[in-house]
């Protein structure tokens, strides 16, 4: 029990701080958002051999890639934590689907910046995608630890 506890205060701790990011990001004004983008293009640009369309020769589909990101790891850290409380795990992707609503709510008062319904459906296909991963990673490990407890 002491070891769900603390499961739970360390998936409650990593919700919180991928809120923060999320949603501080989106509290940023357009031009510093944009040379964030720029900065992390640049850098993607030295690392990665030639030019690699959309990431390293413009920043819209490097965007794309970033909120499709931090929300399939909210949604992999929701279903976790649902998962721990023994509720139904589709209430990861209807939080994740809040969020990004939230998300692009705040850029309405952001200057430069503005919502985008594109994005809601990225970042709630983000969502789903990180629990997928999440319960295909668990449907895997069982399997395997089912498997090992057949041959012993």
């Amino acid at each position: 029990m002491i070891r769900t506890e603390r499961r739970l205060r360390l998936s409650k701790w990593l919700i919180a701080c991928i809120l923060c990011f999320i949603w501080g990001n989106s509290l940023l004004p357009g031009s510093l958002s944009g040379a964030f983008s720029d900065w992390v293009k640049d850098m993607l640009a030295t690392v990665l051999p030639g030019e690699v369309p959309g990431v390293t020769t413009g920043g819209g589909l490097l965007r794309k890639i970033a909120h499709f990101s931090e929300f399939a790891a909210l949604g992999a850290v929701l279903c976790w934590r649902f998962g721990m409380l023994e509720k139904k795990k589709i209430l990861a992707l209807v939080y994740g689907f809040g969020v990004a609503c939230v998300d692009e709510t705040i850029q309405v008062f952001v200057p430069d910046r503005g919502p985008g319904l594109k994005d809601v459906a990225i970042d709630t296909c983000g969502a789903a995608a990180g629990i997928a991963v999440l319960l295909l990673g668990y449907t895997i490990r069982k399997h395997i630890k089912q498997s090992k407890e057949k041959t012993l």
